[in-house]
């Protein structure tokens, strides 16, 4: 995989972020622009990321999870993005593998897992949460974010929408719709791309001709930058200033975050197909989970006991809850119909009975 520099884009009103970057062995050069509570909530959520991958894919090989997407490799990205976010003020708008920014915006473990696991009567997001459903349709959620950033301002609303997507998603035309829409009604949405160097399996140099995705955002008249997606740090401070940013009514930011996906595109997908192992190796040796360990421990924020016992803990709390999961009763054959329609129009109607009749026999 070839290494792409981390610049920011010549956008309007471009800005680089400043201060500590947490390198690959753990030091941070700068002061921090996280605190210790921050740094803590951040590590324990990228262990239970990594926790719920593991998990979830064995799951899976059990026939007891249908399919699911890894977040291994991105764990810094997406918490370090997500801790930008006062959850109960601003949205959080994920694609199909922010597991650990939808847990940490508020959406209760058994709903999670009830999602994976078929109990879709027990998945729903709380009343009160302010995050959209995973979307698996690649961009489809783009459209929704600006459309709901634009009602925030519309609404005179101080809040920010946080809207995530992958390298492949950029190359959608709702990419585009969404951020022209974005830029041109100057609406509080901070649009996280997740540069995993893959779109499936169509690596980035073949999906466009761009040498960054961060320098698309200066044809929609926002700011656009690049950042280590491994670096929880820069991560952190590029999102910070860019939900402050659109909470001043400074309007959309796009952060490309540059990072790798480990494992697969998602349990469906064999890598092995259309990618090299030395880069893969070369990934997990950069793995951003381990940077943060190396900081926490560098700067004693735990001791080696205290993180065992926290790993521990993290496993034991996600397999009791999968474990309560798998006893909850299947929905009826007629709940897929539910929650559309006020009133199912006659076609529908008819598809519906006949499920009930076909799942009761």
């Amino acid at each position: 995989m070839s290494q792409q520099p981390i610049e920011a884009a010549g956008a309007v009103d471009s800005t680089v972020t400043r201060g500590a970057r947490l390198g690959a062995d753990g030091t941070a050069s700068g002061d921090a622009p996280m605190s210790r509570e921050q740094v803590l909530e951040a590590y324990r959520l990228m262990l239970q990321s990594q926790a719920i991958d593991d998990l979830a894919i064995k799951l899976q090989r059990l026939k007891r999870v249908g399919l699911y997407a890894p977040v291994q490799g991105q764990e810094a990205a997406v918490v370090g993005s997500a801790l930008a976010l006062d959850p109960r003020r601003d949205w959080l708008v994920p694609a199909s593998r922010e597991q650990p920014a939808m847990i940490r915006h508020g959406l209760p473990l058994v709903n999670f897992f009830a999602g994976y696991m078929g109990r879709l009567d027990s998945a729903g997001i709380p009343e009160g949460v302010k995050l959209l459903p995973r979307q698996q349709a690649i961009a489809a959620q783009l459209p929704h974010a600006a459309g709901l950033a634009w009602a925030m301002k519309l609404r005179k609303e101080r809040a920010a929408v946080m809207v995530y997507c992958g390298d492949g998603a950029s190359s959608e035309g709702d990419f585009h719709e969404s951020l022209n829409l974005a830029g041109v009604m100057h609406v509080p949405l901070v649009v996280v791309v997740i540069n995993n160097q893959y779109a499936i399996s169509t690596p980035f140099h073949k999906q466009t001709a761009a040498q960054s995705l961060a320098s698309r955002a200066i044809g929609y008249g926002m700011p656009g930058i690049a950042v280590d997606g491994n670096d929880l740090f820069a991560v952190y401070a590029a999102s910070d200033d860019a939900v402050r940013r659109a909470l001043d009514g400074g309007g959309p930011t796009l952060i490309e975050c540059r990072t790798y996906r480990v494992g697969f595109h998602n349990t469906s997908d064999n890598p092995n197909d259309y990618r090299e192992q030395e880069e893969v190796s070369a990934a997990l040796a950069d793995d951003p989970t381990t940077r943060v360990e190396r900081y926490v421990l560098a700067q004693d924020l735990l001791s080696p006991g205290a993180m065992t016992q926290l790993k521990v803990e993290i496993r034991a709390e996600l397999d009791a809850v999968q474990r309560s999961v798998a006893d909850l009763p299947r929905p009826e054959a007629d709940f897929i119909f539910q929650n559309v329609y006020d009133v199912l129009p006659a076609r529908t109607e008819q598809q519906r009975a006949e499920t009930v009749k076909e799942d009761r026999r």
